[in-house]
């Protein structure tokens, strides 16, 4: 399991990207109304930094900013407290900062923060309690389709008529492969508005076929 005492498994920067566009895309798919998403990405949030939002509606959120320096992860749950914020982001290299001691980061709070560059990989500052939750977020990041899937069907078909969502419908989209009208009802029994999924896919910067 991903967290700040073992990220070893989070994969680097370029491959982390990936893996977020990808999430944004299924749930997308999976959810057309934004408010109900978990996973957004915005690829001009500005003009050289890309972010993954994740939110709960229940008050958890994680926020991944990726520059030409690397990435860095804000995680906040609320259900856990925040450790003294200078520690856990000891050693934060520069090109990060205005972030995480900016807004939103600074509205939202931090309870975890672990961050990449390609010389020194992932790195995290001082943590003195290793319980910090952020497991419940990390995880989806081990670039596993049946991760991704076992989740969304728990989260979007529980209690409703929705196929479950499959780790090989899953995949097509995490490896990248542009979307088609067959790879989406493979995840989904059918899409009210293809053209405001296309829209969808288009802010997200993913490409698509459906013609």
């Amino acid at each position: 399991m991903i967290s700040t005492a073992d990220y070893s498994a989070l994969p680097p920067a370029a491959d982390l990207q990936r893996i977020c566009k990808a999430l944004a895309v299924l749930d997308a798919i999976n959810s057309p109304d934004w408010e109900y998403r978990y996973y957004s990405y915005n690829p001009a949030w500005s003009d050289t930094e890309q972010l993954l939002e994740m939110r709960d509606g229940e008050g958890d959120q994680m926020l991944v900013l990726f520059r030409p320096e690397g990435c860095v992860i804000n995680g906040y749950l609320h259900e856990y407290d925040q450790p003294n914020k200078a520690q856990v982001t000891r050693g934060l290299p520069d090109a990060f900062d205005d972030f995480i001691f900016g807004e939103p980061v600074n509205s939202i709070g931090t309870t975890f923060c672990l961050w990449y560059t390609p010389a020194h990989g992932w790195q995290r500052g001082i943590v003195e309690n290793e319980d910090d939750g952020s497991e419940e977020l990390l995880y989806i990041f081990d670039g596993q389709p049946a991760t991704y899937a076992e989740w969304a069907t728990e989260y979007y078909t529980d209690e409703s008529d929705k196929k479950p969502v499959t780790a090989e419908a899953v995949a097509p989209i995490y490896h990248h492969e542009p979307v088609t009208k067959a790879k989406v009802l493979a995840l989904v029994d059918e899409v009210e508005d293809w053209t405001m999924l296309a829209t969808d896919l288009q802010e997200i910067g993913y490409p698509y076929e459906f013609s």
